[in-house]
């Protein structure tokens, strides 16, 4: 009995596993969309029957190997030790939402099902499954979903939030499905996914049980079915009706794919600042209105280099073109006793075609272990997990650079911080022509962050229902409009988007005067996410007093046992 009680316990981890690895599979690089609509259904019911701890450490198993195979990626950073210790580190707190999740589905289940300690089989259990009312099951189905838009609320938020990969962004090919996004932000996504797939694992465990019974399984998928629908019928009248426009402004973007130990050796910053001015002249050959680099393209500091700033100066006053560059900077501190006091920013900045620094943005969102060490004054040892030499300080607010000759309003993302959909919507004003992401994934090769990010943009776009442009180091390079849709994706005539060059783009503007009509996300943000959390909450709240009340008082809390 003992030896069969393991076993199954071992086909449970291992489908796990499998489930996890499905999950990671919806996303780049194979980037199989319809396996996001089984995935999060299959994990769950992989702990059918289980309401306690043994039901949070199969939802561990999955998030783990969802996050190892989705996230592996973090290994090509050239820094070993340190990229493998934080693959293994963030996969382990990551893996700790998907567990909560099928922990929590699985104890606020209407009707609690029989666990490993009684003597029902697996065919008692889904008899006693499915004896659980219809409407109880499509509620719970429903429930289940508002529950992993809750976490996905805490994920992009808590310890400085990583929102990489939320489950919406894997159908960023999808056009007509992401368009909700303008109304409920990606978590609308998220949430039908979730909501069609445990009512599709529910549905089949009927039809599978009862097969003669062909008017009992339909009742799990009818709602959610109408839902995606409704959802696919508004995202196809969006994109089949997109907004004509009258004015366009030509963009040169630059991508010198430099790999980021050549960024990290001083010997080779006169080669690479080369590389970019040469690449610059061959773009400004098509005489763009706007030449932009991506994030830490200047070797060392803009304003502090005079060498470097003015080859840039004059580059643009032969060729008459406004520029956006990323660059580090540097600014003295308001309290330091003395003037070698100095706060670092990872900066953009936009110079005029006369030489001068007209707006500076600094990045908000840092990067853990790359831009800042966590709690290093305490822990020092954590330094030695990072090639870092030093810290950035963020920047505190949106700067929107305007450049007027063009008419042109922008604002600039610098980094992941276009995958934060709340931070996002802060930098659209109602005249923004469009978003701009300065990035440098050289740190990861040729791997799947290149797609992963920019599927992440993807929905930028779609919420605040403008375009968004991404200028990066080494990948993906291009431009998104405001239904979704990705354009100048590959170099003309390959289908390569990590090598070094150029692409000279044209991106829709507003009509002069016009101000853009604010989708419902921009006008209202996270609302359904929130709403998802006051109900998690709510749910979680009543499940524990109602567990307390069946307990005696010296016992353990029910479920998590």
């Amino acid at each position: 009995m003992a030896n069969s009680v393991q076993k199954a316990t071992w086909i449970r981890y291992a489908l796990a596993v499998a489930a996890g690895l499905l999950l990671a599979a919806s996303f780049p690089n194979l980037g199989i969309a319809g396996l996001a609509w089984v995935a999060p259904g299959c994990i769950l019911f992989v702990a059918f029957g289980f309401s306690g701890g043994q039901a949070f450490r199969i939802g561990y198993v999955a998030g783990m190997a969802h996050y190892l195979a989705s996230l592996h990626w973090l290994l090509f950073i050239p820094f070993p030790i340190g990229a493998a210790a934080g693959w293994l580190a963030l996969s382990a707190y990551l893996a700790l939402y998907p567990a909560l999740w099928v922990w929590l589905c699985w104890r606020l289940f209407p009707n609690q099902i029989a666990s490993k300690r009684n003597h029902l089989d697996a065919t008692g259990r889904i008899d006693q499954f499915l004896a659980t009312p219809v409407l109880r099951r499509m509620v719970w189905s429903l429930g289940c979903a508002v529950i992993w838009v809750a976490l996905e609320m805490v994920v992009v938020r808590f310890l400085t939030g990583f929102p990489w990969n939320l489950l919406g962004a894997s159908q960023y090919q999808i056009l007509p499905v992401i368009q909700i996004a303008s109304i409920t932000g990606i978590y609308g996504v998220s949430l039908l996914l979730v909501w069609f797939s445990v009512s599709l694992v529910s549905a089949f465990l009927n039809l599978v049980n009862q097969p003669t019974r062909t008017r009992g399984w339909p009742g799990d998928l009818i709602v959610p079915l109408l839902a995606v629908a409704a959802a696919a019928a508004y995202g196809v009248r969006r994109t089949t009706q997109p907004k004509p426009f009258e004015r366009t402004v030509s963009v040169a973007l630059v991508q010198p794919s430099i790999p980021q130990t050549l960024i990290w050796d001083p010997n080779e910053n006169t080669n690479r600042f080369n590389q970019l001015l040469e690449l610059s002249e061959r773009a400004l050959a098509a005489k763009p209105d706007l030449l932009i680099w991506p994030e830490a393209a200047v070797p060392n500091m803009l304003r502090y280099e005079p060498d470097n700033y003015e080859s840039i100066t004059n580059l643009l006053a032969r060729h008459k073109v406004w520029m956006i560059l990323g660059a580090d900077d540097a600014m003295p501190r308001l309290s330091a006793a003395e003037k070698r006091e100095f706060d670092y920013y990872n900066s953009s900045f936009l110079i005029t075609p006369a030489g001068e620094l007209a707006m500076v943005y600094r990045k908000r969102k840092l990067v853990i272990f790359g831009e800042y060490v966590p709690l290093a004054r305490w822990l020092p040892f954590l330094r030695h997990l990072t090639p870092i030499g030093g810290e950035f300080t963020p920047g505190d607010k949106p700067t929107p650079f305007i450049v007027p000759e063009l008419d042109v309003k922008t604002s600039v993302l610098i980094c992941f911080e276009d995958t934060f959909p709340h931070l996002a919507r802060e930098y659209v004003e109602p005249d923004t022509d469009f978003l701009l992401n300065l990035t440098n994934n050289g740190w990861f090769g040729e791997s799947a962050a290149q797609w992963q990010h920019a599927a992440n943009a993807v929905f930028r776009a779609v919420e605040n229902g403008l375009p968004l442009v991404r200028c990066a180091n080494n990948g993906l390079t291009c431009w998104v409009d405001a239904r979704g849709a990705m354009h100048e994706v590959y170099y003309p005539g390959t289908k390569d988007i990590y090598g070094a060059g150029f692409k000279v783009v044209k991106v829709p503007l507003l009509a002069a005067g016009e101000t853009r009509n604010a989708t419902v996300y921009r006008r209202y943000g996270d609302w359904l996410g929130w709403t998802c959390v006051g109900f998690t909450f709510g749910m979680t709240m009543g499940s524990l007093r109602f567990a307390k009340s069946k307990r005696d008082p010296g016992s353990k809390m029910a479920g998590f046992t």
